[in-house]
């Protein structure tokens, strides 16, 4: 017998994708699509903050949710400015990933920016001194510091983030990359997998002992070599791939991470080359904005 899930996505396998906006128009007129207000509609950002992940999430009600903040410099902070409307102080949940600093660094300034609920993280310090810094303004904001580990599920009207990993064992794991928050969003049967910068390992972890399925997956660690395994891969499914990058020396994405991503039927995006991505949910249709929607990514019907 179908699960939920399944069904969900046997039936509007076709229409999930497809319905993409990546249309040129005139400038302005792209802007205020892309950077409108919330319309009610659950709302994905992908922002655009360089070598680094920042997610922003819109649920339903009026809820926002920032997931990693990027490198310490103003791009977060001029991403959320065009994001969020002018007299929005208030983010109500901020989650870092993991302590390195393409994560965390830019979280600083917004939390001198911003007012913010709660910072939900893993309990894992950092290891450079931005990280004591982060710690300081947390206490000065008077922040609530709550710690997440796999188990755990926040949940808002019809939305759910479930924390997938880490587990204890994994916070012990000299590879910071290792101890990231994996998150997956529920919301009326659209699946998002955040994975801030696991590697192979966590992910072979996680195909043993979880359902991955989603259709929107947060490519982990910039498209690395390391990450997006075809075992994983073939696990999550996803229709929709979005990497976090900007110019680096790494390589990052791969072409190898790229090859394994497109092999399974994913339509890739990347912030360096699409600029920030929104996705929104409008009753069995995603809606895809890009900033850049010229960058020679086109969907068809």
């Amino acid at each position: 017998m179908l699960s939920a899930s399944q069904k969900f996505f046997r039936k509007y396998k076709s229409v999930l994708t497809v319905f993409a906006a990546l249309v040129i128009l005139d400038g302005a007129i792209w802007y205020l699509i892309l950077f409108s207000k919330n319309s009610g509609n659950l709302e994905l950002y992908f922002l655009d903050v360089g070598q680094g992940d920042s997610q922003l999430v819109n649920l339903t009600g009026g809820v926002q949710i920032l997931i990693d903040g990027g490198q310490p410099n103003s791009e977060v902070l001029s991403e959320l400015a065009k994001v969020l409307p002018a007299n929005d102080s208030y983010i109500d949940l901020i989650v870092m990933t993991h302590p390195q600093l393409d994560h965390f660094g830019g979280l600083i300034d917004v939390l001198k920016k911003y007012e913010v609920g709660v910072f939900l993280s893993t309990g894992r310090k950092g290891e450079i001194d931005a990280y004591s810094e982060l710690i300081k303004v947390l206490k000065a904001r008077d922040v609530p510091y709550i710690i997440g580990e796999a188990g755990d599920v926040i949940r808002h009207e019809d939305a759910s983030f479930s924390v997938l990993s880490p587990k204890p064992q994994n916070l012990l794991s000299k590879e910071l990359n290792d101890t990231s928050l994996v998150m997956l969003l529920e919301s009326r049967g659209l699946k998002a997998l955040y994975t801030g910068d696991i590697g192979f390992s966590v992910e072979k972890q996680l195909v043993k002992e979880r359902d991955l399925q989603a259709q929107i997956l947060k490519v982990p660690h910039h498209g690395s070599r390391f990450s997006s395994s075809e075992e994983f891969l073939n696990e999550v499914k996803p229709q929709i791939a979005v990497i976090g990058v900007g110019k680096n020396s790494y390589g990052h994405p791969t072409s190898v991470a790229l090859d394994r991503l497109q092999n399974s039927g994913s339509q890739v995006f990347t912030t360096e080359k699409n600029g920030t991505i929104k996705l929104v949910l409008q009753g069995e249709k995603v809606l895809i904005l890009a900033e850049k929607p010229d960058a020679g990514v086109l969907l068809t019907e």
